[in-house]
């Protein structure tokens, strides 16, 4: 398997992962929100503890940095070239970059008055541990699309398992939907898009669609230097999985019907990752094939 293409497999199981134990978290921690100061953008219908912002930048960080300073993943030869001190002194600076982003996530949190403060901070410890697990799974970068459904509906049935037990017991987990509604200074900015439901389906379609697009493309070595052997088919890639991404960003559905939504949100993020993964590099590598059988003609 290709270096890049397994790190970028752990960034989004990281992404995924981290996110539906953040919504599991907050069921089971009840954290409170600060609604007494509001922001459009921080009148959220979900519990407050620990932040998701927080643990979502954290656990990809982490996978970033320690991805790009570990030394068997380097693309340098630390011995060979002897640059050792010029590396230690990279790994000191990424992690300083990381530390500082860190910060500024968790302060605009607080300064938003989304978050307490010791939501911010359990949040950047749940990420690295997250990220950290991780990075000693193996399975992941050459698991089949039957494992990624399994997975997948593991994780849903999971999470709505266990919003009908404690609901079954009297617990409702939608509690803080009424304290938005009640103290949020308009109505308009409680946003059925930021309900925990909607977060979980969001993620659930995305690790979905990250298997399916792997399985599409038929992912292994000789594929992935077919899709990669030119700048010119890799940046055609890049650019126009960029543009439909875009598009497929402003596409939005009416949350009148809650179910209808839901699915609809789950279909666009699956969308999302078979786009890059699998759509975009086949049909621009058949186009380039063809261009090229009819030149050789």
């Amino acid at each position: 398997m290709d270096l890049l293409h397994n790190i970028g497999v752990k960034l989004i199981w990281v992404a995924v992962l981290g996110d539906w134990l953040n919504l599991v978290l907050k069921w089971v921690l009840f954290g409170e929100r600060l609604y007494w100061w509001q922001f459009s953008i921080a009148c959220e219908t979900g519990p407050g503890s620990p932040s998701g912002h927080a643990m979502g930048s954290a656990g990809v960080g982490y996978v970033m940095v320690t991805s790009e300073t570990s030394k068997e993943n380097h693309c340098f030869n630390i011995t060979h070239l002897r640059v050792t001190s010029a590396f230690r002194c990279l790994q000191l600076m990424l992690w300083m970059l990381l530390g500082l982003v860190e910060l500024l996530v968790c302060m605009s949190r607080v300064y938003l008055a989304a978050h307490f403060p010791h939501q911010v901070i359990s949040g950047v410890i749940s990420g690295i541990i997250v990220a950290e697990i991780f990075s000693r799974v193996q399975w992941i970068y050459s698991a089949s699309l039957k494992k990624y459904v399994c997975v997948t509906l593991y994780l849903l049935f999971f999470a709505v398992g266990l919003y009908v037990l404690l609901k079954a017991v009297g617990v409702d987990l939608l509690w803080i939907l009424a304290k938005a509604q009640k103290w949020c200074i308009s109505p308009d900015w409680v946003l059925l898009d930021s309900t925990p439901f909607a977060s979980l389906l969001r993620n659930m379609g995305t690790l979905f669609g990250l298997g399916l697009g792997l399985h599409l493309s038929g992912y292994n070595e000789t594929a992935g230097r077919k899709h990669s052997s030119s700048i010119s088919i890799r940046t055609g890639c890049i650019g126009v999985s960029l543009v439909l991404l875009q598009l497929l960003d402003k596409m939005t559905s009416s949350s009148s019907n809650q179910l209808l939504f839901y699915l609809l949100s789950f279909c666009k993020s699956a969308v999302a990752l078979v786009l890059p993964t699998a759509l975009v590099p086949g049909v621009i590598c058949w186009i380039s094939s063809k261009s090229k059988h009819e030149k050789d003609m």
